[in-house]
Protein backbone atom coordinates (compact mmCIF):
# COMPACT_ATOMS: atom_id res chain seq x y z
CA UNK A 1 0.00 0.00 0.00
CA UNK A 2 1.40 3.44 -0.87
CA UNK A 3 2.28 5.59 2.10
CA UNK A 4 2.14 8.91 0.30
CA UNK A 5 -0.05 10.48 -2.33
CA UNK A 6 3.05 11.04 -4.44
CA UNK A 7 3.76 7.30 -4.42
CA UNK A 8 0.14 6.47 -5.21
CA UNK A 9 0.15 8.88 -8.15
CA UNK A 10 3.37 7.39 -9.49
CA UNK A 11 1.59 4.02 -9.64
CA UNK A 12 -1.38 5.27 -11.63
CA UNK A 13 -4.66 7.17 -11.35
CA UNK A 14 -5.98 8.14 -7.93
CA UNK A 15 -9.72 8.74 -7.52
CA UNK A 16 -10.65 12.17 -6.18
CA UNK A 17 -14.07 13.13 -4.84
CA UNK A 18 -16.81 14.11 -7.26
CA UNK A 19 -17.26 17.65 -6.05
CA UNK A 20 -18.41 18.63 -2.60
CA UNK A 21 -21.28 20.78 -3.85
CA UNK A 22 -22.67 17.87 -5.90
CA UNK A 23 -22.81 15.59 -2.87
CA UNK A 24 -24.23 18.28 -0.59
CA UNK A 25 -26.95 19.24 -3.07
CA UNK A 26 -27.81 15.56 -3.61
CA UNK A 27 -28.29 15.34 0.17
CA UNK A 28 -30.78 18.24 -0.02
CA UNK A 29 -28.66 21.20 1.09
CA UNK A 30 -29.35 24.63 -0.38
CA UNK A 31 -26.06 26.15 -1.58
CA UNK A 32 -27.54 29.17 -3.33
CA UNK A 33 -26.02 31.91 -1.18
CA UNK A 34 -22.65 33.52 -1.89
CA UNK A 35 -20.81 31.41 0.69
CA UNK A 36 -21.84 28.25 -1.21
CA UNK A 37 -20.53 25.09 0.53
CA UNK A 38 -18.54 27.17 3.03
CA UNK A 39 -21.79 28.28 4.71
CA UNK A 40 -22.18 24.75 6.00
CA UNK A 41 -18.81 24.98 7.78
CA UNK A 42 -20.58 27.28 10.22
CA UNK A 43 -24.21 26.20 9.97
CA UNK A 44 -24.09 22.42 9.50
CA UNK A 45 -20.57 20.98 9.65
CA UNK A 46 -21.86 17.43 9.98
CA UNK A 47 -23.20 17.70 6.42
CA UNK A 48 -19.68 18.31 5.15
CA UNK A 49 -18.28 15.40 7.17
CA UNK A 50 -21.05 13.17 5.80
CA UNK A 51 -20.27 14.24 2.22
CA UNK A 52 -16.58 13.44 2.67
CA UNK A 53 -17.45 10.08 4.21
CA UNK A 54 -19.78 9.29 1.30
CA UNK A 55 -17.02 9.95 -1.22
CA UNK A 56 -14.52 7.79 0.68
CA UNK A 57 -17.12 5.01 0.91
CA UNK A 58 -17.79 5.31 -2.83
CA UNK A 59 -14.12 4.72 -3.61
CA UNK A 60 -12.48 8.14 -3.60
CA UNK A 61 -8.98 8.22 -2.18
CA UNK A 62 -8.83 12.03 -1.96
CA UNK A 63 -11.40 14.54 -0.74
CA UNK A 64 -11.17 18.32 -1.11
CA UNK A 65 -11.79 20.55 1.89
CA UNK A 66 -14.86 22.80 2.00
CA UNK A 67 -12.79 25.93 1.54
CA UNK A 68 -13.04 26.93 -2.13
CA UNK A 69 -15.38 29.87 -1.58
CA UNK A 70 -13.97 30.83 1.83
CA UNK A 71 -12.44 34.25 2.08
CA UNK A 72 -12.01 36.77 4.83
CA UNK A 73 -13.81 39.51 2.89
CA UNK A 74 -16.70 37.25 1.88
CA UNK A 75 -17.22 36.04 5.43
CA UNK A 76 -16.90 39.60 6.76
CA UNK A 77 -19.79 40.62 4.47
CA UNK A 78 -21.82 38.04 6.41
CA UNK A 79 -20.74 39.40 9.78
CA UNK A 80 -18.14 36.71 10.41
CA UNK A 81 -14.96 38.24 11.89
CA UNK A 82 -11.46 37.22 10.76
CA UNK A 83 -10.71 34.98 13.79
CA UNK A 84 -13.92 33.04 13.15
CA UNK A 85 -13.08 32.75 9.45
CA UNK A 86 -9.68 31.32 10.36
CA UNK A 87 -11.41 28.84 12.69
CA UNK A 88 -13.77 27.81 9.90
CA UNK A 89 -10.85 27.26 7.52
CA UNK A 90 -9.30 24.98 10.12
CA UNK A 91 -12.65 23.24 10.54
CA UNK A 92 -12.71 22.48 6.80
CA UNK A 93 -9.54 20.42 7.31
CA UNK A 94 -10.68 18.87 10.59
CA UNK A 95 -13.91 17.62 9.03
CA UNK A 96 -12.03 16.00 6.16
CA UNK A 97 -9.57 14.43 8.62
CA UNK A 98 -12.39 13.01 10.73
CA UNK A 99 -13.97 11.43 7.64
CA UNK A 100 -10.59 10.05 6.57
CA UNK A 101 -9.87 8.62 10.02
CA UNK A 102 -13.27 6.91 10.15
CA UNK A 103 -13.09 5.83 6.51
CA UNK A 104 -12.18 2.58 4.81
CA UNK A 105 -8.97 0.83 5.77
CA UNK A 106 -6.89 1.99 2.82
CA UNK A 107 -4.75 5.03 2.08
CA UNK A 108 -6.90 8.18 2.06
CA UNK A 109 -5.78 11.76 1.56
CA UNK A 110 -7.06 15.31 1.92
CA UNK A 111 -6.41 18.16 -0.49
CA UNK A 112 -7.07 21.81 0.30
CA UNK A 113 -9.57 23.42 -2.02
CA UNK A 114 -8.28 26.92 -2.67
CA UNK A 115 -10.24 28.97 -5.14
CA UNK A 116 -8.96 32.12 -6.80
CA UNK A 117 -9.63 35.44 -5.13
CA UNK A 118 -12.49 36.04 -7.55
CA UNK A 119 -14.37 33.06 -6.13
CA UNK A 120 -14.76 34.85 -2.80
CA UNK A 121 -16.58 37.68 -4.55
CA UNK A 122 -19.38 35.24 -5.49
CA UNK A 123 -20.11 37.15 -8.70
CA UNK A 124 -18.49 34.88 -11.28
CA UNK A 125 -15.17 36.76 -11.15
CA UNK A 126 -13.22 33.52 -10.94
CA UNK A 127 -14.34 32.79 -14.49
CA UNK A 128 -13.53 36.24 -15.90
CA UNK A 129 -10.37 37.03 -13.94
CA UNK A 130 -11.34 40.69 -13.65
CA UNK A 131 -11.33 41.92 -10.09
CA UNK A 132 -10.11 45.21 -8.73
CA UNK A 133 -8.13 44.20 -5.68
CA UNK A 134 -7.06 41.18 -3.72
CA UNK A 135 -5.46 40.30 -0.45
CA UNK A 136 -3.32 37.44 0.80
CA UNK A 137 -3.74 36.03 4.27
CA UNK A 138 -1.80 33.07 5.59
CA UNK A 139 -3.47 30.86 8.18
CA UNK A 140 -1.23 28.72 10.36
CA UNK A 141 -2.54 25.22 11.25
Amino acid sequence: MPSSLETALSRGPVVIDGGLSNQLEAAGHDLSDELWTARLLRDEPSAIADAHAAYFAAGASVVLTASYQVGFAAFARHGIPAPETARLLHRSVSLARAARDAGPDRPLWIAASVGPYGATLADGSEYRGRWKSWSWVAVRP
